[in-house]
C-alpha cells in the first residue's frame, strides 16, 4: 500500500520535490495530495490529488490541515506555509498518526523566521561568523544605524526581519543616476536619501535589520537530519554566474553545518545560507525547510527530500556520498496542465 503524503501551500518547486521522492531507488510507492489558494498553481501538477486551502491563520489553519491529514488518511506531511503554527499545534497531527516533517522546538524554529532574533540567540555560540547588524523601526534609528556602519567599514543594506527569500531586501548605493535607472533594469537599490525618505514617512514601521553587505561568494548549504537533529547529509551549493551553480566540497562550510547541527539539532530538511567577507563566511539565514535550489543540490547523487522523507519515516540511514565538483544550471520547461479549452 502506498505510503500518502500531502503538501500545503509550497513554491513551485515542491514540483520537482514530488517527483523525486516518487522516483525514488528504492522503489517505495507514495501517493501525493496537495493543496494550494490557486488551483493551477505548478506545485499541484505533481500531485496525485489537488485540493484548494482556505485563508486561514494561527490554530485554525493548523486545524484545517489537520482535518485534511484526517479526511484523507495522510501518514506524512510536509509543510511550508504557517509552519510555526502547524509545530505549535502539532499534537493534532499526533493524535491522528500523521508524521510532519516540522521542527519542534517552537522557540527554534520562531527564531529562525525572525532574523534578528536567531543572530541574537547565535551569539557566543561559536558556530558560524554573524554580519554587523543594527535592528530599527522608525527612521531616526535607521539614519543612526546607517551611518554607524558606514563608519565602521561597510557598505551597508536592509531588510526586513522576517521575511522569505529576498522579499524586503534593498542595497543602499548612493551613486545611483536616476535617469540611468528608469533605462536600465530593475535593481535591488537605492539611496540612502530615497529609503530614509520613504521610512520617515511613518512614526514606526515593522523591524528592519540594517546590515553590513556582505560581497564575496554566496554559498548554500542544504541539509537533511534525522528526527533527532543528527546530520545525514551536507551538500554546499555556490552561487555561480547567471543561472549556474557549482556543488563544491568545502571543508570550512561542511565544519559550519556540522556545528549548526550538533548545537541545534534542527530535524530533516534545513538550508543554511551564508556569504563570504573578507574571506570569512558570515551567515544569512537558515531555512528549517527545504530550499528552492535543492532539486540543484540533488544532481550530486543524493535525493535530498527522499532521504528526509526517509528519517521523516524513522528509518535507519547511512550517510550518502554526494559528488561533489559538478556544475549544473536550470531552464524552463513548458507543463501541460488541460486540455480541450
Amino acid at each position: 500500500m502506498a505510503t500518502r503524503i500531502y503538501l500545503n501551500r509550497w513554491f513551485s518547486v515542491a514540483y520537482h520535490y514530488v517527483n523525486m521522492i516518487r522516483n525514488n531507488p528504492d522503489g517505495e510507492q507514495f501517493e501525493f495530495f496537495g493543496t494550494h489558494p490557486d488551483p493551477n498553481h505548478m506545485s499541484l501538477l505533481a500531485a496525485d490529488h489537488a485540493g484548494v486551502e482556505p485563508a486561514l491563520y494561527g490554530k485554525e489553519y493548523a486545524e484545517f490541515c489537520a482535518n485534511y491529514c484526517r479526511e484523507h488518511s495522510i501518514d506524512l506531511f510536509i509543510p511550508r506555509l504557517h509552519m510555526e503554527e502547524i509545530s505549535r499545534y502539532a499534537h493534532l497531527f499526533d493524535e491522528i498518526g500523521t508524521k510532519v516533517m516540522v521542527c519542534r522546538d517552537i522557540n527554534l524554529l520562531d527564531a529562525m523566521v525572525e532574523k534578528d532574533r536567531f543572530y541574537e540567540s547565535l551569539a557566543g555560540k561559536e558556530l558560524v561568523e554573524i554580519p554587523d547588524y543594527r535592528v530599527v523601526s522608525n527612521a531616526g534609528q535607521f539614519k543612526a544605524a546607517y551611518e554607524e556602519l558606514v563608519e565602521a567599514g561597510h557598505q551597508v543594506c536592509f531588510k526586513p526581519t522576517k521575511s522569505e527569500g529576498g522579499m524586503g531586501f534593498r542595497i543602499i548605493d548612493n551613486n545611483r543616476n536616476a535617469l540611468r535607472d528608469l533605462y536600465g533594469y530593475v535593481t535591488l537599490s537605492t539611496s540612502f536619501e530615497q529609503a530614509y525618505e520613504t521610512l520617515a514617512s511613518v512614526e514606526q514601521f515593522d523591524n528592519i535589520m540594517v546590515m553590513e553587505l556582505l560581497s564575496g561568494t554566496e554559498y548554500s548549504i542544504d541539509c537533511v537530519s534525522t528526527a533527532e537533529g543528527e546530520l545525514l547529509a551536507a551538500i554546499p551549493r555556490r552561487k555561480s554566474t547567471g543561472r549556474t551553480y557549482v556543488l563544491e566540497n568545502k571543508p570550512e562550510l561542511l565544519d559550519i553545518a556540522s556545528r549548526i547541527a550538533q548545537k541545534l539539532r534542527i530535524p530533516y530538511a534545513f538550508n543554511i545560507q551564508v556569504r563570504y567577507s573578507n574571506g570569512v563566511p558570515k551567515l544569512l539565514e537558515i531555512n528549517p525547510r527545504m530550499s528552492g535550489g535543492l532539486y540543484i543540490t540533488c544532481l550530486s547523487g543524493v535525493n535530498m527530500p527522499y532521504l528526509a522523507v526517509q528519517a521523516l519515516q524513522g528509518k535507519s540511514l547511512s550517510p550518502p556520498s554526494p559528488e561533489f565538483g559538478i556544475q549544473a544550471g536550470y531552464v524552463e520547461q513548458p507543463l501541460l496542465m488541460k486540455q480541450g479549452l
